[in-house]
């Protein structure tokens, strides 16, 4: 019985293990998204570049 109670303990140990590493992969996976919508969030604030026909387009250094 000693046998049986320890093979029980460590399968169970086993998929405890194998939980937690999906948990933690999971979770993981939620925080490189969060992060990435961030990125994309910053990148959009970014102001746009303006063409050499606008005003400010191009810096007179002649003046």
């Amino acid at each position: 019985m000693d046998e049986v109670s320890s093979i029980t303990r460590g399968l169970t140990t086993e998929k405890l293990a194998d939980v937690q590493g999906q948990a933690q992969v999971s979770v993981l996976k939620k925080a490189i998204d969060i992060e990435a919508q961030q990125a994309q969030q910053l990148i959009e604030a970014l102001p746009r570049p303006v063409s050499p026909g606008q005003p400010g387009g191009i810096i007179n250094t002649k003046a």
